[in-house]
């Protein structure tokens, strides 16, 4: 029996990337694999339409946390000051890598169940000692919940703040406007929405903003990697296999009909669930229209905690996730990423329904 991961990533792969993984073994000092390292950085941008003139897709190797700590330590200057907006653990994650590396920050925190409050955004953005840049979790798996990036950045724009996005688990599948949401970057992985393996995860950034980075890390140095990246370089050894594998989910992307239709197709299977799980008196903790369609969280059953609702499904071919924090004693998330389809779905709706005989 097959069994399907929904789990926020890694995903069940399609079998088209699966087998990209027998390719040949590759030395990553050769003209091949630059050339699959210049395609991967150009798909990349092909994902939101955006020009090479103006961004950069920078790849490295490392998870999507390791993309997101590059973004952070290289793109706020040495003398900035960071505005991390938190509504659930990435935030939090944001904010102990600023501290890791000394960066000055302030945190806006909020309930884990709430959406960032653009007022409380505004005020601390109007401060005395000006935020050079704003960092914000696009889709916060903590709950599901996909926060306003466009109404963010709008804040940012007319404060001239700079917006770093951890898009690692929307990039690919929800709406991300490069262009209005005063983006400096955005830091996402191979392993979620483009249905990739671990392991290659990249920065989008702007080049001006690379071109003002600062070299606090070492391996995850973001104006390094960019520099040699473009030059057909690459300064350590990368996961090649990794690498080929998010080449051709990117193809395989492509040939789908890119965000537009992932997107579509994740909210039909997100509803699915929605569905045949309240018909089942599991409610989903956040409606429809402020939940991603990438990941829903929803309260466990009466009378069944986590851990013996996991393994009887597991036991039936899904894998699902548990709550973080004190969430854990009340939810559970189910993702639809990866190779499942409608019919997948309505066997696990028949798995609930097992339980509960």
């Amino acid at each position: 029996m097959k069994t399907l991961l929904l789990n926020p990533g890694p995903v069940t792969l399609t079998e088209r990337v699966r087998q990209s993984l027998l390719q040949p073994d590759l030395c990553h000092r050769e003209s091949e694999f630059y050339d699959l390292q210049d395609e991967a950085r150009q798909r990349l941008l092909d994902v939101y339409r955006l020009d090479p003139q103006e961004w950069s897709a920078v790849l490295m190797t490392a998870s999507g946390t390791g993309a997101v700590e590059s973004m952070i330590a290289s793109l706020v200057p040495q003398h900035g000051k960071l505005l991390v907006v938190q509504n659930g653990v990435y935030g939090e994650r944001i904010a102990n890598i600023a501290k890791q590396y000394g960066i000055a920050y302030e945190t806006l925190a909020h309930d884990w169940m709430d959406a960032p409050d653009l007022a409380r955004i505004a005020a601390c953005l109007d401060t005395s000692e000006p935020f050079t840049h704003v960092a914000v979790v696009h889709h916060e798996t903590t709950t599901g919940r996909l926060n306003d990036l466009c109404q963010i950045g709008a804040l940012c724009r007319e404060r001239g703040a700079q917006l770093l996005v951890d898009a690692v688990s929307s990039f690919g599948a929800e709406a991300i406007d490069f262009s209005e949401a005063n983006i400096a970057a955005v830091a996402a992985t191979a392993n979620k929405c483009l249905h990739g393996v671990p392991g290659a995860s990249f920065v989008v950034a702007r080049h001006e903003a690379i071109e003002r980075a600062a070299s606090r890390a070492y391996y995850l140095d973001l104006a390094r990697l960019a520099r040699l990246q473009a030059q057909r370089n690459t300064p350590f050894t990368p996961s090649v296999h990794a690498y080929y594998a998010l080449v051709e989910a990117l193809r395989e992307f492509e040939d789908e009909g890119g965000v537009s239709t992932r997107h579509a197709r994740y909210a039909a299977l997100a509803e699915q669930v929605r569905g045949g799980l309240a018909s089942r008196g599991i409610a989903s903790i956040l409606p429809p229209e402020q939940s991603s369609v990438v990941l829903r969280a929803y309260d466990l059953p009466p009378g069944i905690a986590y851990e013996p609702l996991h393994d009887a499904l597991k036991a039936r071919g899904f894998v699902i996730y548990a709550g973080q924090g004190d969430l854990s004693k009340r939810l559970f998330r189910i993702s639809t990423m990866g190779d499942i389809n409608a019919s997948d779905i309505e066997r696990l709706l028949q798995a609930f329904d097992e339980l509960r005989r």
